[in-house]
C-alpha cells in the first residue's frame, strides 16, 4: 500500500484516524501497531514472519545487552548486529553475490551455480537500520530498552516510516512513544495535515508527471539519444526522485505530526547546495546522520590521519551506495560521491567558495546530475555512453515530443527546487512549512490544502503511474 493511492487516502487512513482518536490513550500504541501490520501486509503476508522474528529477537537481545557488563556486553552487541546485518545481507545481497560469482565461474569456463533467487522484503533496509539503532543506543546507554514489546514494535513498524523512512534513531523518538500527550494538539494535527497534503502534491502532481517522461527517455535506444534528450531525461529524473522521496518524507512527517510524533527533517532544498559536501547535509539527512553516527565516527571520523580520513569517507559512501541497492551502478554512484567529497576537502571547496553562490550551485547541480546517471542506469557501460551523450553537444535527430503539461511541470520543479536560494524562497518556506500559523493563516492553508487534496486524488484516480522510487531500497 502506498500513501498516494485511493485505497490509502479514502479508506485506510481516514478509518485509522477515527479508530485511533476514539481509542483510550493506553491502547493507541496498539492501534498504531495493528494498523502498521495491516499496512505492510496488504500486498502479502509472506515477509511478516521476518519482521516479527527480528523484533522479538532484538527486543530480548537489547535487554541482555543492557544488563551485561564488560566483554559480555560487547559480545552480545556483536551478536545482535551480526544477526541484523545477516538478514540484510541475505535478503538484499544474496542474489547479487551469487550472480557475480556465476559470472566469474562462467568467465573461467566453469559451470554456474544453480540457486533459488531470494525475494526482497519491502523496506528491509529501513527497518534493519531502525533495529540496529535500537541495539546500539541501548548499548551506549543513551536510552534504556523498551519495557513493552508493543512500544518497541511501534518503533519498528510505525507505518509512516516503515518502508521508506525517514530513518528515525531510537534515542530521538523513545520518549514520544511512551508519552506524546503534550504534542497531541489541534495545531499539530492541522500542521501535520498541511505537511501531508504538500508531500502528496509533490509526489502526485510533480514527481509522477516527470517520471513518465524520464522513463520514456531511459527506455530509448542509447543510439537515438542526443545531447538535448539526455539532459532533459536526467534532469526530469533528478526532479522526479527529489519530489518523489521528499514528498514521501513530507507525508510521513505529516502523518506522524497528526499523531503527536515529531520526526526529524529528511530534506532541506538539496539542489541549492554549493558543494557535494553541502548536498549530503541536505539530501536524505536521516541516512547521512545515521551513517555519520553509527559508521563514520566509530571508524575514527575526523580524528585520524588525512589518508585514513579519506579512506573513511570513501568506505561510508561506498556502503551508502550499496545500501541503496544490490547492483554495481549503486556502488559506482556511492564511489562517485565519495570521490567528490574527498575532492571538496582537497581543493574543490576553495574553488567553489571563490566563484560565488550561483555558479557554485550550477556546478554542484551538474555534478549531481551526472551522479544520477549512475543511479538510474543499471548497466555501467551504458551509463558512461549516456554521460558522453550529455557532453557530446550533438543536437541533431531529436525523436521525442514533449507536451505542454510536461514543460510546465519541469519548469515548476525548477522553480521549487531553486527558489530557496533567494529571499522569496525563505518567505515561502516560512509561510508553507510553519510550525504554527495565525488564525487567517490556518484558514488560508486549510482551503489551499483541501483544493490540493482533491486535485491529487483526481490525478491518482485517473493515472496508472504511481511508483515510489525508494520502496525497492
Amino acid at each position: 500500500m502506498v500513501f498516494s493511492s485511493s485505497l490509502f487516502l479514502l479508506y485506510f487512513f481516514p478509518f485509522f484516524l477515527i479508530i485511533y482518536f476514539i481509542s483510550p490513550y493506553k491502547l493507541r500504541n496498539l492501534v498504531i501497531v495493528s494498523a502498521s501490520i495491516l499496512f505492510y501486509s496488504w500486498g502479502g503476508t509472506k515477509y511478516l514472519f521476518i519482521i516479527f522474528f527480528s523484533i522479538l529477537l532484538d527486543f530480548f537481545l537489547a535487554k541482555i545487552i543492557h544488563k551485561s557488563q564488560g566483554r559480555k556486553r560487547k559480545l552480545w552487541l556483536a551478536i545482535a548486529i551480526s544477526i541484523n546485518l545477516g538478514f540484510l545481507l541475505y535478503f538484499k545481497y544474496a542474489n547479487f553475490f551469487l550472480d557475480n560469482l556465476n559470472n566469474g565461474l562462467t568467465f573461467f569456463g566453469m559451470d554456474a551455480i544453480n540457486f533459488m533467487r531470494v525475494a526482497l522484503p519491502i523496506g528491509i533496509s529501513f527497518f534493519t537500520f531502525h533495529e540496529m539503532s535500537y541495539i546500539i543506543d541501548v548499548y551506549r546507554d543513551e536510552k534504556p530498552p523498551m519495557k513493552s514489546i508493543v512500544d518497541y514494535s511501534l518503533y519498528i513498524l510505525f507505518f509512516p516510516q516503515l518502508i521508506a523512512g525517514p530513518i528515525i534513531r531510537f534515542n530521538e523518538i523513545t520518549d514520544q512513544i511512551t508519552d506524546r500527550r503534550t504534542n497531541e494538539t489541534i495545531d499539530n494535527k492541522l500542521v501535520g495535515f498541511y505537511r501531508f497534503i504538500i508531500g502528496l502534491s509533490k509526489k502526485v502532481l510533480i514527481a509522477n508527471v516527470l517520471g513518465v517522461e524520464a522513463d520514456r527517455i531511459f527506455a530509448m535506444d542509447i543510439v537515438d539519444i542526443n545531447t538535448a534528450t539526455a539532459w532533459i531525461g536526467i534532469t526530469a529524473y533528478a526532479f522526479q526522485i527529489y519530489f518523489d522521496f521528499s514528498g514521501y518524507s513530507d507525508m510521513a512527517i505529516g502523518i506522524a505530526r497528526m499523531l503527536g510524533f515529531v520526526f526529524p527533517e529528511n530534506f532541506n532544498n538539496p539542489y541549492i547546495s554549493q558543494s557535494i559536501t553541502e548536498f549530503w547535509r541536505r539530501w536524505h539527512i536521516t541516512l547521512s546522520r545515521w551513517m555519520r553516527d553509527y559508521l563514520y565516527i566509530p571508524l575514527g571520523g575526523n580524528k585520524v590521519s588525512v589518508n585514513r580520513l579519506y579512506f573513511n569517507l570513501w568506505v561510508v559512501f561506498l556502503l551508502s551506495g550499496l545500501w541503496h541497492g544490490a547492483s554495481w551502478n549503486f556502488v559506482a554512484w556511492g564511489t562517485y560521491h565519495g570521490l567528490f567529497l574527498i575532492a571538496d576537502r582537497l581543493f574543490l571547496l576553495n574553488f567553489l567558495n571563490r566563484i560565488g553562490k550561483i555558479p557554485a550551485i550550477i556546478i554542484t547541480f551538474i555534478i549531481t546530475l551526472v551522479g544520477w546517471a549512475f543511479f538510474r542506469i543499471e548497466d555501467i557501460s551504458t551509463t558512461f555512453v549516456f554521460i558522453g551523450k550529455m557532453f557530446s553537444f550533438n543536437f541533431e535527430h531529436n525523436l521525442l515530443y514533449f507536451d505542454a503539461k510536461f514543460k510546465f511541470i519541469i519548469l515548476l520543479a525548477f522553480f521549487f527546487s531553486f527558489v530557496r536560494a533567494f529571499k522569496i524562497g525563505e518567505w515561502m518556506e516560512k509561510t508553507f512549512f510553519a510550525h504554527k500559523y495565525s488564525l487567517s493563516g490556518y484558514y488560508s492553508m486549510t482551503l489551499l490544502n483541501i483544493v490540493l487534496f482533491f486535485v491529487s486524488v483526481a490525478y491518482v484516480a485517473s493515472s496508472g503511474f504511481n511508483p515510489f522510487i525508494y520502496f525497492r531500497f
